[in-house]
Parts: structure tokens; sequence; C-alpha cells
């Protein structure tokens, strides 16, 4: 299961202290490896009950302009977990809601935690705010990017399948920020992805132009389609996500007509290999992007997923916040 790694653990461990975490297309092949190995082992400890308090001593602000279920009760989980604390900053008790500017509240808060989370709207909110902070900056999303949900989700293939290079995923649904994330850190450890969704619904050209570069060196091969049976065929994954985005409620309807026929079903689910799994990060709406069917049966990992939201933010925030 566990990945190798090119450059020493010192090196790694050095050229990643203080960064920030914005996007996992900035991060490295050896880095991704590096922080999922990781994850591993502390899931492994907090299973054994075994105390692991590499944070101790360390304050974690956590600044939510988006509403969470997950990301808050994750990060704060993980914090505790690694002997640290984490402050809950609601952008309407902070008076970066009041017309503070983005560098102003970055330096501030800087003074004093150990590190910040964002989970925002607009991602140059979040890259004028790591700018200005002199301590870490870790994305928790914004409408562009949700990287820590993708290093959940490859820790999630790497158990069940023992590898990520090789491995073809498939995604159905709207090119948005998960999308845009996964097509990323697939890239980067050679797994082969590809997203079908209906036209006008593409991800971020750049973003995939980007991420073929990447692939030419890892290996992955990366493809948009509208062809949702041609994306499903022989995939070992399967992901979906919510039709509408938080933000996107007005335009439900109007999607629910555009993405059905991208809805994974029993049917579409044929196509792909007989061991295949089904990932969603959550909330899901069921009967909508995905049945009852797939989503509550065997070949469903969702809350393996979710739950490595905890385990893979824990190596995160241990290898980026530690002295």
């Amino acid at each position: 299961m566990i990945q190798s790694i090119q450059k020493t653990d010192k090196e790694i461990e050095e050229g990643m202290k203080g960064k920030d975490f914005l996007t996992i297309g900035e991060f490295t092949t050896d880095e991704i490896h590096y922080l999922l190995n990781e994850a591993v082992e502390l899931k492994k400890l907090q299973k054994q009950g075994v105390p692991h308090e590499a944070l101790k001593g360390k304050i974690l602000g956590m600044i939510f302009e988006k509403s969470s279920t997950r990301t808050r009760v994750s990060f704060e989980v993980a914090m505790l977990q690694l002997g640290g604390h984490a402050l809950f900053l609601s952008s309407k008790d902070i008076q970066l809601g009041r017309g503070e500017t983005i560098e102003d509240t970055a330096h501030v808060l800087a003074g004093y935690l150990d590190g910040v989370m964002i989970r925002t709207f607009g991602h140059e909110t979040i890259e004028r705010f790591a700018h200005a902070s002199s301590v870490p900056v870790i994305n928790g999303l914004t409408d562009t990017h949700h990287p820590a949900q993708i290093l959940a989700d490859l820790l999630t293939i790497l158990e069940h399948k023992g590898y990520l290079n090789g491995l073809k995923a498939a995604y159905f649904g709207d090119g948005n920020n998960v999308a845009h994330s996964l097509i990323e850190g697939a890239a980067k450890v050679g797994m082969h992805f590809t997203i079908a969704c209906p036209k006008g619904y593409e991800p971020d050209e750049a973003i995939i132009t980007k991420a073929k570069e990447v692939g030419k060196t890892t290996g992955a091969i990366i493809q948009v389609t509208e062809d949702p049976i041609d994306a499903a065929k022989d995939a070992d994954v399967l992901i979906t996500d919510v039709w509408a985005s938080m933000g996107q409620e007005e335009e439900q309807a109007e999607r629910e007509g555009v993405f059905e026929p991208y809805q994974v079903n029993e049917e579409l689910c044929i196509n792909a290999n007989k061991n295949y799994i089904f990932m969603h990060c959550l909330p899901a709406h069921r009967g909508e992007e995905v049945t009852e069917g797939i989503i509550d049966g065997s070949h469903s990992v969702v809350y393996q997923e979710a739950e490595n939201r905890l385990h893979a933010q824990k190596a995160l925030l241990k290898l980026l916040l530690k002295n």
C-alpha cells in the first residue's frame, strides 16, 4: 500500500514545512505520496488508540465564509488529535465580514495562529490571504478548487486498490471545484482520469491543459467527454458530485434536466470493472446525481471517504505546521 518516495523523508518534510496548500496541483508527486503515507500511519495510530500529538500547543484558525459539516469537524478533530487546538471563525463574527481588507486580516491572524484554514468563494480570496500571511494557509474549499477533499479521495482509493498509478477513475457531472482538484490529483499520481459532462459544463481548460502536461511525466491520461458510458468503461473508480453546488441553488431545476443522462445508476455501472468503487464527497442527493442503490450499495465507500478527510488532513497539518 505504501507508495515509493524518490526524495528522502527529511528532504520532503523540510520542503513542506510552512508551505501553503491552495491547490493539489502545486504539490509535487513525491509530496502527495508522502502525505498519503503519513495519513496511513496516522490512521493506524488513531485506530490503535496510540497518542500522536505532533502539534502540541499549535493553534489553527478556521475561517468559514461557506458552511460545512465535514470540513469543520474533520479539521477541528484533526488538530485535537494532534495535540493542538482549532478556532472556528465565522466571517460574520470577524472584521473580515465588516470590510477589513483580506491582507490586514491575514497579517493580524498570523500573529496569533500557527496556521489558517479558509473555506470561501472566490479562489483569489485565499490567494490574497496566503500572499499576505506569514503562516501556512490551507484551502478548505473555494469555487475553483477542493484539494483537501481529493487527498482523502486518493487515500481511500489507495486503501481499496493498493496503488494509484495506472488506475482509471471516471467522474460524472459538473466540471466544478471537486472535478478540478481530482484532475490535478490524478495527473500527479499517474492515475487515468476521464470526466463526463454536458457541453457548457466542462472543467477549466487551463487546468485540463496543465494536467495533460503533468500526465506526460507521470503516465496519467486526462480526458473530457460528453459520453458517460465511454467514461465508465473499464473504470476502477466512479465518482460524482451534486449537480448544483453551494450558491447555484437557483439553477437546480435547469441543471436536473441537463445532467440527468450523467446520473450514476445501475445501468451505467455495468460498464465499469466488476470490483469498482463508488465515491462521492457528500452531501449527496439520492435520486439525482446517484441512485440509492449505488450510493448505499456494496461498491460504495462514501463513508470511509468522509472519514479519511480526518486522516489525510492530519497528515497535511502535521507536515505544514510542525516546527
